[in-house]
Parts: structure tokens; sequence; C-alpha cells
């Protein structure tokens, strides 16, 4: 019996030491895929500066100005002056359309009762 116990918790041993190996490999795998994924976001923030670099070179004021000018004749681009700027309440919105009639309900005041002279709704 004492043999038995013996095999069975050397088999025992073995057989945690097998898994905790394949768990270790896992993990390193998952370690590697993190890193790969960290050096992709940092590679895109790169991007994303870079991006917001040129946003801001390309829409300087001056620059837009000279396009607006340089162009005015084929666009009829305007630079943009304090006073071409208004109030929300000053533009006007179209009227909605009203869509068609649909199933009407027809009113009639044949069964109303009729009003006295002193009477007034």
């Amino acid at each position: 019996m004492r043999g038995f116990l013996f095999v069975f918790s050397i088999l025992g041993v073995m057989g945690l030491a097998f898994w905790a190996y394949q768990e270790n490999y896992r993990t390193q795998q998952s370690l590697r895929e993190v890193r790969g994924l960290h050096s992709s976001i940092g590679a895109a923030h790169e991007r994303l500066n870079v991006l917001r670099a040129e946003w801001a070179y390309l829409n300087r004021p001056d620059r837009l100005l000279d396009l607006a000018e340089l162009n005015f004749d084929r666009l009829g681009l305007l630079p943009l002056m304090p006073d071409a700027f208004g109030r929300i309440e000053q533009i006007e919105y179209p009227a909605l359309p009203l869509g068609p009639i649909i199933d009407p309900i027809e009113v009639s005041s044949d069964n109303a009762p009729e009003l006295e002279e002193g009477d007034i709704e």
C-alpha cells in the first residue's frame, strides 16, 4: 500500500510539473503578445501625433488666408472676419412640410345643442 501511495504521489507531482510547464509557456506567449500590442499602440500614438502636427500645420490661419486669396476667383472664398458671424436666432430655417392627411375624421355640428343668446363659448 505504501508503494502504491509513493508511485501515485510521484505521478501526481509529474502531472503537476507538466501542467506548470505548459502554463509557463502559455504565459510567456501571452506576455509576448502583450508586448507586441504595446508596441503597436505606441506606433499608433506616434502616427496620431504626426497627423495632428500636420493638421495643425495645414490649418494655420495665414496659410488658409493665402489659399483663400489665391483661389478667390474659382471658389469665391472670403477671409473670416469678426463681423461675418451672427447669432443662432438670425438663422431662418425652412418650414417643415405638412404630410398628407390620412384617415380624416368628419366633424359635424348637426347634433350639437343650440346656443341661446346669453351663452358664449
